[in-house]
C-alpha cells in the first residue's frame, strides 16, 4: 500500500479508500491510483486487514484425516454455508496423535478467525478455555474434555446399539467390534451401545472380540487374522467407523463374516456383498456447526443449547445377513 500511495502520490489512507471503494475520493484521484494499482499488480494484506479493522475473513476447520469421506462432508458442508456469509474456508489435518493437536489449533486461533470448527483427537481441551471469548469453538463428531463449549454429534450410543441389535436378531451371538481409539468419545458410546445390545439379548460380553487401533491394512489384517483364528470365533463384526470398514471389505475373505459398519461411504452399496449400515448426516453435522459459528458471531448474548445429539438410522443390506453360525 504504501508503494502505491508513493507511486500515485497520496497517502495510504487514500489508497485504502479506494480500495474499499470510497464515495469521498475524487474520481479523478480514484482513476489515478487505480491504474497504479494494475501497475504494481497491487493486492491486500487480507490477514493485516483482518486485524486492523476486526472483521475475520476465514473459518477454521480441523479434522483427524480430511481423505475420510465422513469429515470430507463435513468440511464441505461447512464451506458451502461459509461462502453464502463472504467467508474462507481454512481447512488442517489434524492426524490421530493427541499430542499434536494443541499446536495446529493454535496455529489456527492466532489467525484471528470468524470461527473454529473441529473434531478433536486429543482428550484435554481445558486450555481453549481462553479463546473462547474473542472465536466461537463449536465441535463436531466428538464431545471436548475439560471444556463447555458447542457441540454437534452423532447419537453414537444408540448407533452402536442399532448395529449389534441387528446381528443378534439375524442369529449372531459371537459379535466382534472393530474400531479406533477407544478413548474417544464417539468410540466409548459406541461400545456402550454394543454392550447394551449384548445385555439385553443375555449375552456375555467378551473382551477377546474388541479390535482397537484398527487404522491401516496392516493393523487390519493383524485384528481380522486374530479374530478369526479365535477358538470361538465371531461370526459377525460391528466395525465402528467408515474407515474401519473400508479396510475391513479389504481383509475379509468373502463371505465369512456378517458386517454392519457405523457411517455410510461412496459405494458401500456397491460393492458384494452391499454392506449394512448405521447411516450418519455428515452434511447436517458440517450445516449446522457453520450456522453455530455465525449464530454466536451475530448473537453473542443468546442462549443456545450447547450439545446437540443427531439421530441415526440403520440401512439394511446384504451383509448383515451372511450366516455362519
Amino acid at each position: 500500500m504504501r508503494d502505491v500511495a508513493a507511486r500515485a502520490g497520496v497517502s495510504a489512507k487514500t489508497v485504502s479508500r479506494v480500495f474499499n471503494d470510497d464515495p469521498h475520493v475524487l474520481p479523478e484521484t480514484r482513476s489515478h491510483v487505480e491504474q497504479v494499482m494494475r501497475e504494481l499488480n497491487y493486492v491486500p494484506n487480507v490477514l493485516a486487514t483482518t486485524f486492523r479493522n476486526g472483521r475475520s475473513s476465514a473459518i477454521g476447520v480441523a479434522v483427524p484425516d480430511i481423505v475420510d469421506p465422513f469429515f470430507a462432508s463435513i468440511a464441505r458442508a461447512v464451506d458451502e454455508v461459509a461462502r453464502r456469509r463472504g467467508v474462507a474456508t481454512l481447512l488442517t489435518n489434524l492426524g490421530d496423535d493427541p499430542e499434536r493437536e494443541r499446536d495446529v489449533l493454535e496455529s489456527l486461533l492466532s489467525r484471528r478467525l470468524a470461527g473454529l470448527i473441529v473434531a478433536p483427537v486429543a482428550t484435554d481441551h481445558a486450555w481453549l478455555k481462553r479463546w473462547q471469548d474473542s472465536t466461537p469453538l463449536v465441535f463436531v463428531d466428538r464431545a471436548p474434555v475439560g471444556l463447555s463449549a458447542d457441540m454437534f454429534a452423532d447419537d453414537d450410543e444408540a448407533g452402536g446399539y442399532l448395529a449389534t441389535r441387528h446381528l443378534i436378531e439375524h442369529g449372531h451371538r459371537r459379535i466382534a467390534y472393530v474400531g479406533d481409539n477407544l478413548h474417544l468419545s464417539t468410540e466409548v458410546n459406541r461400545v456402550a451401545g454394543y454392550r447394551r445390545a449384548l445385555a439385553e439379548a443375555g449375552i456375555d460380553a467378551d473382551d477377546a472380540l474388541i479390535a482397537s487401533y484398527v487404522r491401516d491394512r496392516e493393523s487390519t489384517e493383524t485384528a481380522a487374522t486374530r479374530l478369526l483364528g479365535l477358538p470361538d470365533r465371531p461370526t459377525a463384526v460391528f466395525s465402528a467407523n467408515a474407515h474401519s470398514s473400508m479396510l475391513l471389505l479389504h481383509v475379509l475373505p468373502e463371505g465369512e463374516l456378517a458386517v454392519v459398519g457405523f457411517g455410510d461411504f461412496p459405494m458401500a452399496d456397491l460393492v458384494r456383498p452391499a454392506l449394512t449400515v448405521v447411516d450418519q448426516d455428515p452434511d447436517q453435522i458440517g450445516r449446522h456447526a457453520a450456522q453455530r459459528v455465525f449464530d454466536r458471531v451475530d448473537h453473542p448474548k443468546r442462549r443456545l443449547r450447547r450439545t446437540n445429539v443427531l439421530d441415526v438410522t440403520l440401512i439394511e443390506r446384504e451383509s448383515c445377513k451372511i450366516s455362519r453360525i
